[in-house]
């Protein structure tokens, strides 16, 4: 009986062990460098990878650039540019900031995030992540 238990303990304490190494390894992020420009100047991003989505989110310190329409803007590491959702919504109880947005599907890896003014059509800052992933 006690030989059984001691298996069991083992095989037990195993599975925590794989379970903890699963979840490290789907769940990982990478913060960006400093967000520079002539109106996204402030804060940060963390593109968060958790099985197949990819999730952008803006750092507590990040403020919205005075500017018309900003977009979230998406640079892969080969150059394409994708445009997405609006960074601010205006609504009847105040503006709406989205400070986390999951990326659709084909965009495959983030180079940079941008902030893009769809109405003047000018690059409001960027941000810029490095090579390499930090699992948190």
């Amino acid at each position: 009986m006690h030989g059984t238990r001691k298996v069991l303990k083992v095989v037990g304490a195993a599975v925590v062990a794989l379970a903890v190494m699963v979840t490290a390894a789907a769940a990982q992020s990478r913060t960006s460098g400093p967000f520079t420009g002539v109106k996204a100047n402030t804060g940060k991003v963390t593109l968060s990878t958790s099985g197949k989505s990819q999730v952008l989110t803006l750092s507590e310190d990040f403020k919205a650039p005075d500017a018309p329409d900003p977009h979230w803007q998406v640079v892969d590491s080969r150059g394409r540019v994708y445009l997405l959702q609006k960074l601010t919504v205006k609504g009847l109880v105040g503006d709406k900031m989205n400070r986390s947005i999951t990326l659709p599907a084909y965009i495959s890896d983030v180079a940079k995030v941008q902030f893009w003014c769809a109405y003047a059509e000018v690059l409001l800052g960027e941000a810029s992540f490095s090579g390499s992933n930090s699992t948190h």
